[in-house]
C-alpha cells in the first residue's frame, strides 16, 4: 500500500515505520492515525517481521498531535473521537506481538512523546528532547501519557513533568529510565536497526511470550502476574521452537530457526 504520511520498509526480519510529515514536524493528524493503524495491522499479519523500529528520523520524532486540525474540529464529540482513535493506535503499538523500538531524534513532545511511551524500548539521539507540555495550554495528555509515564519513571518524577510541562534532554531521559541508551544523531537509525535485528534473531515465540507476560503482568498483583507468566511458559513448552532450543543446547549448537 502507498502511504502519504508515513513510510513503511521491511528489511530481513525488521520493519521500519517512519513518520513523514516534515513540514509540520511529523505532527500526528487523523490521516497519520489511519495510516499507522493500517501499517501496524499489515505488520501483525506478516509473519516474516519479528521486530519494528518506529521513528521520525534523526532530526525530529514528532512534535505531537496536530493542534491545527484539532482546532478545526467543531464539537467536543469530534475532539473526543480524535483522541479515542489516537489511544487505539497507541494501544496497537503497545500490544503488537513483536517488540517495538522507538528511535527518537529531535523533538518527542506531547502525542509524540506518548507514542514513544507505547513502544517497548527507546533509543534516543543526543539531540532528542522529551516532554508533555499540554498543561501549558490547559490540557492534559490524552494519548496515555498520564498512565504510561509514571509506570516508566515513577509517579513523583512523572507528576513533575506533567505539572510543569518542562522538557528533558536525552541524557536526563536516560537517567530517569525513559530511554535505554543515547547515541549520536548520525547513528540513531543504525543503532536501532541493529538492536531490532538482534532481537529479531531470538526465538520469536519466546519473545512474544515475554512481551505478553511483562505487559500483562504490570497490570496485575504479584500472584496473578506469576500465574500469567506460568501460562505463557506452559504454552511455550508445547512448541517446536522450545524443543529445538533445548535439543540445541544439549548438542552444543545454535538452534535452527523454524521460521514463522
Amino acid at each position: 500500500m502507498k502511504y502519504k504520511t508515513i513510510r513503511l520498509q521491511k528489511e530481513d526480519k525488521v520493519a521500519l515505520l517512519t513518520l513523514h510529515r516534515p513540514a509540520s514536524l511529523h505532527t500526528i493528524n487523523s490521516l497519520v492515525l489511519r495510516e499507522m493503524r493500517t501499517a501496524l495491522e499489515e505488520i501483525e499479519r506478516d509473519e516474516s517481521v519479528r521486530a519494528l523500529v518506529l521513528t521520525g528520523g534523526e532530526h525530529c520524532f514528532s512534535a505531537g498531535f496536530d493542534i491545527s486540525e484539532i482546532n478545526e474540529l467543531a464539537t467536543a464529540a469530534e475532539i473526543r473521537l480524535f483522541f479515542r482513535d489516537a489511544r487505539a493506535v497507541f494501544d496497537l503499538v503497545e500490544d503488537l506481538e513483536r517488540p517495538v523500538i522507538a528511535a527518537v531524534g529531535g523533538l518527542a513532545l506531547g502525542g509524540g512523546c506518548e507514542l514513544t511511551l507505547a513502544c517497548d524500548l527507546r533509543i534516543a539521539a543526543a539531540n532528542a528532547t522529551f516532554g508533555q507540555p499540554e498543561i501549558k495550554i490547559g490540557m492534559i495528555p490524552a494519548g496515555g501519557g498520564t498512565q504510561r509515564l509514571p509506570r516508566l519513571i515513577g509517579m513523583t518524577r512523572a507528576k513533575e513533568l506533567l505539572f510543569t510541562g518542562d522538557h528533558i534532554d536525552a541524557l536526563e531521559a536516560q537517567r530517569l529510565g525513559l530511554v535505554n541508551r543515547v547515541v549520536a544523531a548520525g547513528s540513531l537509525l543504525d543503532e536501532a536497526m541493529q538492536l531490532a535485528a538482534k532481537i529479531a534473531g531470538r526465538p520469536p515465540q519466546a519473545i512474544e511470550a515475554i512481551k505478553l507476560a511483562v505487559n500483562g503482568g504490570v497490570r496485575l498483583d504479584m500472584k496473578a502476574a506469576i500465574a500469567l507468566e506460568s501460562r505463557c511458559f506452559d504454552n511455550l513448552v508445547a512448541t517446536d521452537e522450545w524443543r529445538e532450543g533445548i535439543v540445541a543446547y544439549v548438542e552444543k549448537r545454535k538452534p535452527v530457526d523454524p521460521g514463522r
